[in-house]
C-alpha cells in the first residue's frame, strides 16, 4: 500500500475531491482525518471508509480560521504521533458567467481571497509540524483556469477563480523552495473540470446545454475527454507516498491534455 502507516489530513474531506481522495488514501493504508465545516458530510465518508476497513476520524474545522486549523493539527499530532500528508480540497466561493468589465470587485476578490487564504493557513499549520519530524507531504489544488487552455471559449466570464488557481499554484512553489531542504515536499494537483464534482446546472447558460458544454472541453483536451475524481484521487495518493519522492514544487498535469506543459 502507498500510504501504509502515514497519517492524513484532508480539508473538505466531506466534498466530493476531498472525499474521494480520502477514501482512496486510507485504501492505501493512511490513517485521515477529516476536517471540515459540517459534519454530517466527513462522518458519511468516514463510515465509507470505516465499512472498507479504513481508519477515519472527523473533526469540525472552518480552514479559513487560524486558530481553529492549528488547534485540529496540534490534535491530530498528539493523537497520531505526526502529520505526513496535508491535503486542502475546501471549496472556494467563485461567481462565473460575468465578463471582467462588469463583474463587481467583491465577487472578482472573493475566491483569490478564500483560496489563497486556505491553503496559506493549512499548508502552513502542516509544515511547521512536518518541519520538527523532517518529512511530509503538502498537497493543494488548483484547476485548469490556472493556465491557458488549448480552446479558450470554456473560460470565458471565470472572474476571480483563475487568478485564485494561479495564485495557489505560485503559492505552491514557494512554500516548496522554504521547506524543501527540512525534508518536506509541496505538489499542486490541477484537475480540467470533473463531471462528477458539477452542480446541476453548472455549464448552462450562454446558449449551451451541459452536454453541449462537456462536449465542447472534451473537445479542447488531447484525450478528447475530462478526467475522473478516481484518477484524480489515484494520483493524489501517489504524489503523497514515498514514491514519489523525487518530485516538488511542481503541478500535477490533469487536465487530459486541455494544458500542455
Amino acid at each position: 500500500m502507498l500510504l501504509e502507516n502515514k497519517n492524513a489530513v484532508v480539508y473538505g474531506g466531506g466534498g466530493a475531491i476531498g472525499g474521494a481522495v480520502a477514501r482512496t488514501f486510507a485504501r492505501e493504508g493512511a490513517s485521515v482525518f477529516l476536517a471540515g465545516r459540517t459534519l454530517a458530510p466527513l462522518d458519511a465518508v468516514a463510515e465509507e471508509i470505516s465499512a472498507a476497513g479504513g481508519v477515519a476520524e472527523t473533526a469540525q474545522v472552518d480552514a479559513l480560521d487560524e486558530q481553529a486549523v492549528e488547534a485540529h493539527a496540534d490534535a491530530v499530532v498528539a493523537k497520531a504521533g505526526g502529520i505526513d500528508v496535508s491535503f486542502n480540497a475546501i471549496a472556494i466561493r467563485d461567481v462565473q458567467g460575468i465578463a471582467l468589465v462588469e463583474i463587481s470587485q467583491e465577487d472578482f476578490t472573493a475566491p483569490i481571497v478564500t483560496g489563497t487564504t486556505t491553503h496559506f493557513l493549512t499548508a502552513r499549520a502542516a509544515a511547521r509540524r512536518m518541519i520538527e519530524q523532517g518529512s511530509g507531504v503538502i498537497l493543494t489544488l488548483s484547476a485548469s483556469a490556472a493556465a491557458s487552455a488549448s480552446s479558450p471559449e470554456p473560460w470565458l466570464g471565470m472572474g476571480g477563480f483563475g487568478v485564485a488557481c494561479a495564485a495557489i499554484e505560485a503559492f505552491s512553489r514557494s512554500l516548496a523552495g522554504e521547506v524543501g531542504p527540512r525534508g518536506v515536499r509541496v505538489v499542486c494537483l490541477r484537475p480540467h473540470g470533473i463531471p462528477e464534482t458539477w452542480r446541476g446546472n453548472q455549464g448552462e447558460g450562454g446558449g449551451k446545454t451541459r452536454e453541449v458544454f462537456q462536449a465542447l472541453m472534451e473537445e479542447g483536451t488531447l484525450l478528447r475527454r475530462l478526467p475522473t475524481l478516481a484518477e484524480v484521487a489515484n494520483v493524489a495518493a501517489f504524489m503523497a507516498s514515498d514514491q514519489a519522492n523525487a518530485m516538488t514544487a511542481t503541478v500535477a498535469n490533469l487536465t487530459c491534455g486541455a494544458i500542455v506543459d
